[in-house]
């Protein structure tokens, strides 16, 4: 479920205090949550997921910016694939609704990658045969933090038990360039929006 910061209680619930401590730990005092999403893994949502990095945020305007792009509009929000050094100011928070098992297709990364910004397509499975991936088992309440330029993946479930995730990004500034603002879900104006 794609814009679940539009929830109050997901809205709510991600500027808690511990979420928001470990956000700030990495980001800085002024981090706040801009995006989330609710992954649900079932016997009837089961896909697989494969290498990727998550290089597409949420912009309140668009602006042909070099380095950023292509652009595209996805349930009435603009993205555009971002530069690495905008995404380096972004964390990601998963939040573990059920257990994550081997079982269960769990999130798949490959260490370290998040350090060789951003890569290709034909890259990342190359990767993938060159570094062993670490299978990330966390147990349900558990929260892993993530980088979006990690490589990741995930295979299809093997149970008959859901896996749920809320992913919950926070940023640094909602300012990511010149022109370019972080488009803030729930919110009609960016913070840090200059108007």
């Amino acid at each position: 479920m794609r814009h679940a910061l539009d929830s109050a209680g997901v809205a709510r619930f991600s500027r808690d205090s511990q979420l928001l401590a470990i956000a700030r730990e990495t980001l800085g005092e002024a981090a706040f949550p801009f995006r989330a999403t609710l992954f649900h893994k079932s016997s009837a949502a089961n896909g697989l997921v494969v290498w990727h990095q998550d290089t597409a945020l949420p912009i309140q305007e668009q602006h042909e910016t070099p380095g950023w792009g292509p652009w595209s509009v996805k349930e009435g929000v603009i993205y555009a694939h971002a530069c690495a050094t905008a995404l380096s100011q972004v964390l990601a928070l998963r939040v573990h609704l059920d257990d994550s098992r081997a079982d269960n297709g769990p999130l798949r990364v490959l260490p370290t990658t998040h350090n060789l910004g951003v890569l290709d397509d034909d890259t990342m499975p190359m990767l993938a045969a060159q570094i062993a991936p670490v299978d990330c088992l966390v147990a349900r309440g558990g929260v892993l933090a993530m980088r979006p330029l990690l490589v990741h993946a995930s295979s299809k479930s093997q149970a008959a038990a859901p896996r749920r995730v809320l992913h919950i990004e926070y940023a640094a500034s909602a300012v990511l360039s010149e022109k370019l603002v972080l488009a803030v879900a729930g919110s009609p104006t960016p913070v840090g929006a200059v108007k």
